[in-house]
């Protein structure tokens, strides 16, 4: 009787499963690849948009970063996940020897991947295409803890809704956010150009908190670059996130 696989070996099995199945779905691909550099190159062309003293790319490029983020960690984790609980997926992994945490493991890790290879697409078409250049406060360190502690706040909301709503209803639940986080996410416009109510309510949001961290880490925040309340804010949601889902997630 054989041995079971090293659970190294079982997460990393997975997450190549994981990444196949992505790149097999067309509207994954739509959400998670094409629409942030959309977001990039269309809104950069458009200069009556107040984007400060800086270009439009400088400004876009970090929001466009955020977007990927959302896009692949809250709308395409969550929508499967979901879909994967509608149609009995969980439950038969569940009765495989891959252990929940090895899944959970794999799942984030392939998030992670994706988003490695959006960083890189949307850094490489605005140097390029719109002429970006880093400027000297660019600090990848930041750049990578930033969307590190994204992927766990948006990665966590996904999750807790993927195991609360029907499948159905998370398709329609993820995609309103999907689109308010452009509108309220300091994405495409600062938030300071907003209502004062509605730039009070994006304040407080991870969104805009991923979008501040991002601009500081590349080097275009308009204020003092410090990105430490940004990133509070966005540990305090991944955490709470994270724990409300680990107590109400649903397998089944």
């Amino acid at each position: 009787m054989s041995a079971a696989a090293p659970a190294w070996r079982s997460t990393l099995a997975m997450t190549a499963m994981e990444l196949r199945l992505a790149l097999r779905r067309g509207e994954t691909l739509l959400a998670t690849i094409i629409l942030p550099v959309v977001v990039l190159v269309f809104f950069s062309s458009i200069v009556t948009i107040p984007f400060g003293t800086g270009r439009p790319v400088d400004f876009l490029l970090p929001g466009s970063i955020a977007f990927a983020v959302i896009a692949t960690s809250l709308v395409s984790l969550g929508i499967t996940t979901g879909y994967d609980r509608y149609y009995g997926v969980l439950k038969r992994l569940g009765g495989s020897p891959l252990t929940r945490p090895e899944l959970l493991t794999a799942k984030i890790a392939a998030v992670l991947v994706v988003e490695a290879v959006q960083v890189a697409l949307l850094v490489g078409v605005a140097a390029l295409g719109l002429g970006w250049q880093a400027p000297a406060g660019t600090s990848v360190a930041l750049l990578v803890v930033s969307v590190l502690l994204g992927t766990l706040a948006f990665a966590g909301l996904g999750l807790l809704l993927a195991g609360v709503l029907r499948a159905e209803t998370m398709l329609a639940v993820a995609n309103i956010l999907f689109v308010l986080s452009l509108v309220l996410g300091g994405i495409v416009v600062p938030i300071d150009h907003l209502p004062a109510p509605l730039a009070a309510i994006a304040g407080a949001l991870p969104a805009a908190a991923l979008s501040d961290a991002l601009r500081v880490a590349l080097g275009s925040s308009p204020a003092p670059p410090d990105a430490t309340g940004s990133l509070v804010l966005l540990a305090i949601w991944g955490v709470a996130a994270i724990l409300l889902a680990a107590r109400t997630f649903r397998w089944e």
